[in-house]
Parts: C-alpha cells; structure tokens; sequence
C-alpha cells in the first residue's frame, strides 16, 4: 500500500476521533427498515457499523422493520396483503405472520450476523416492552376505520433493555406491543423506534431507509436537506415536501426532540457505512434534525 493511502487511511481515523469520543457511552437508537433490509450487501454493511459503534463504546439499539418479508410469507401462505393508505390492515390471521416473521425469522437473523462479527446482542420481542393502544384511523369523510390489530405505544419498560445495554450487548428489538387486552398489535417501526428513543433518553435516534434523506425537491435525489430545525417543519409539511412515507418518520422525530433526544437522522442504508459517516464525520451524509436552539 502507497505511503499517501496509508496517510489518508490515518485522516479518516483522526477525523473520527473526536466524535468517538463525544459520543462514547451514548445510547443511539437506530431504526433499521425498508429497502435496505432486502440487500445482503447493504444488511452488512448495516451491521458492521453497528458492530464498530459497539467495539468503540456506544450503546446502539436497533429498532426493526420486516414489512416486505411478512407480505411475501403471506402470498406463500395464500393470503393477500392490504394496505389502506400506506398502513397494513392486519386481521388475526395476518399477525400470526407478523409476529412469526418479525420474531422468529427477521429478529433471529439480525442478531446472527451481529455476533458473527464479533458484537454482543441479543433479540428482544416487542410485545414484552411496548404497551400499546389500538390506533384509531378515519376515512376521508371522519368516519372510523378499522385497521385491526394496529397499535401505537403509550408506555415502554426500558428495564430489559437497560440491563442488556448495562452488559455492553445490543439489544435487537421487534416493532411489536401489547394492548390492554392482552393481545398482541403491529405497530409502525418507526413510531417504535421514537418511543424507545424518548424512553432511553437516547443520544440520538437514527433511522435507517431507502432514500438518502430529507429531499427538499422529491423529484431530485440530490437535494438533501442536511439539517432540518424544529421551527422549519411545519412549513415544509404544508408545501408538501414533507409527505407520504415521510410524514411519519418526521412527526416520530418531532416528538422525540421534544421529549429529550438530542439529534435525528435521517440516512439512506443503502450507502455503504452510511451510519459511521454521519456520525463520525463532519459533512455527514444524510438529514439532522435537530431543535432550534443547536447550532
């Protein structure tokens, strides 16, 4: 290897630095979903990042998705998925494979390929720390909806969590809850992930997608907003810019600035070690939102 690769290789170490260590004990929550969970290569990539952020004394959580996973074991099983207005309609029948796909195929895997890369993690069902309440929806016209069995947290026992993060293990953590019958609910990742960060107290919360963050222009991928105030949110909801898919990950990161958690982003995870470089570099590569106050 050339001296001057050798030298750069030493630059991007320095550079990283002091981020490690601002950040060294910091709980960051990391929600890991969409197309990027659909890649082998990009799921690596995902996983030794979150391995080198173990290795470097974070305490990373992850929060994941599995949609895509549980409607094709659906049209194995001869069921057909449906969604109204983005959101999956789940029927009994339907959070059977939610939980299977979620539990015991997807949650397995991710901690699988932490530890073969030397971390310490270890799975946890939602059910057992979400307390959730059916979410209620309403047509075009105000009129109710039933989605089944769709619910949305109210209530996280971080003690599980804690004691894991407590051992230096990164806990693996499914998208599910339990309602006040009993019974268990799907819920939205991403509305999981802010309920786990705000409990935590996280550091920061991060969510990992298939775009490469806020775009200011939908249409142009290069457009990325690099950093989003609190104050600026709701006047880009009104122009539409935020929208669809988007709408829900931001209301998340609203709520979870405004209850403690000092930074979001928003990171494409399908840019190889898109989560090192945005934390550990000073351009970053995604959307920080961040309150007003903050530089």
């Amino acid at each position: 290897m050339a001296i001057k690769e050798v030298i750069k290789k030493a630059d991007v170490l320095i550079e990283a630095l002091p981020y490690i260590q601002r950040f060294r004990g910091a709980t960051i929550v990391v929600k890991f979903g969409g197309s990027a969970m659909e890649d082998k290569a990009h799921i690596d990539g995902v996983l030794t990042d979150l391995t080198f952020m173990e290795c470097a004394g974070m305490l990373p959580v992850v929060v994941h998705g599995g949609g895509k996973a549980i409607s094709r074991a659906m049209k194995e099983k001869g069921m057909e998925p449906k969604f109204v207005n983005g959101i999956r309609v789940t029927c009994e029948q339907t959070m059977e494979v939610v939980q299977q796909v979620m539990n015991n195929e997807i949650n397995p895997d991710i901690v699988a390929g932490l530890r073969e890369r030397g971390a310490r993690a270890e799975g946890v069902h939602g059910e057992d720390i979400f307390s959730v309440v059916k979410k209620e929806f309403a047509d075009d016209k105000g009129q109710p909806v039933d989605y089944g069995f769709v619910g949305e947290p109210h209530g996280v026992d971080t003690g599980p969590i804690i004691q894991l993060l407590a051992k230096e293990i990164i806990p693996v953590v499914t998208p599910l809850g339990r309602g006040p019958d009993g019974k268990v609910y799907n819920t939205n990742a991403d509305t999981a992930a802010a309920a786990l960060a705000k409990a935590l107290k996280a550091r920061k919360l991060a969510f990992l997608s298939d775009v490469p963050g806020l775009l200011g222009n939908p249409e142009d991928q290069e457009s990325v907003i690099s950093t989003l105030k609190l104050s600026e949110v709701e006047t880009l909801i009104e122009k539409g810019v935020i929208s669809g898919g988007m709408l829900p990950k931001i209301q998340s990161a609203v709520e979870a600035l405004r209850s403690g958690v000092r930074k979001i982003h928003m990171i494409d995870g399908r840019m190889p070690h898109s989560l090192l470089l945005e934390i550990f570099t000073d351009k970053g590569v995604g959307t920080e939102i961040v309150t007003d106050e903050q530089d």
